[in-house]
């Protein structure tokens, strides 16, 4: 009988869970904590899309993780100081463009991060410019943030998703998975995954995922 490798090195299932969180991120380990739970999007869903009145939140495209940001980021324009997109997130981001023209899911007006990774996945995912786009420093990276100035980004980004969404339209902001992390304790990963988000009484509510791969399977 095969031994599980966690009990041959003498180690139970409370401890293998708190080893797994320590070589986490901080925010990776309070998001695994978390009560939070995952739900991919269905059919019935990504139909309603179609409809509008949704926010869509999506992470970068994939990054190149040799590099990492500075601590301190003084100027957004420079990329050298940043963790930036690698070829593949760029195919990815165009791929994502594609495919949410493809399935006709209406988008209002588009706010990205400063970052050069979330400025350049919105570049790709809508490379026409038809679309209204904003920049909004609510929306760069929370990762090397004091507590007091997470919370001030935290309430412009809601501020964001709360404005009134056009009709028969949703609103799509490109960010980074610790900042929903921090918002509704909810890692979002892999990335460019679309976060499917709901207004109702002034709260933001989490409805659904829709992980690239998904996006493929629903639109076809």
């Amino acid at each position: 009988m095969k031994v599980p490798i966690f009990r041959f090195l003498g180690l139970s299932h409370l401890s293998l869970l708190l080893f797994a969180i320590s070589i986490l991120s901080p925010i990776q380990a309070e998001a695994m904590k978390s009560d939070f739970v995952e739900k991919m999007a269905d059919v019935s869903l990504f139909s309603d899309l179609r409809n509008g009145g949704y926010v869509l939140y999506m992470r970068h495209g994939t990054t190149d993780n040799s590099r990492a940001d500075q601590t301190h980021i003084v100027d957004f324009n420079d990329c050298r100081a940043q963790r930036i997109l690698n070829d593949e997130g760029r195919r990815l981001a165009s791929r994502l463009g594609n495919l949410i023209r493809k399935a006709e899911i209406p988008i209002a007006e588009v706010f990205y991060g400063p970052m050069c990774r979330t400025r350049e996945t919105a570049e790709l995912v809508f490379p026409d410019k038809h679309t209204p786009m904003h920049i909004s420093n609510s929306l760069a990276s929370s990762t090397n943030l004091t507590s007091a100035e997470k919370a001030k980004m935290l309430q412009e980004m809601k501020k964001l998703m709360l404005i009134p969404i056009p009709e028969h339209s949703n609103r799509l902001l490109i960010s980074h998975a610790p900042n929903l992390a921090d918002f509704m304790k909810y890692f979002v990963k892999p990335e460019g995954t679309i976060v499917v988000l709901k207004v109702r009484d002034e709260q933001v509510e989490y409805v659904a995922s829709i992980p690239p791969k998904l996006l493929e399977q629903l639109v076809k």
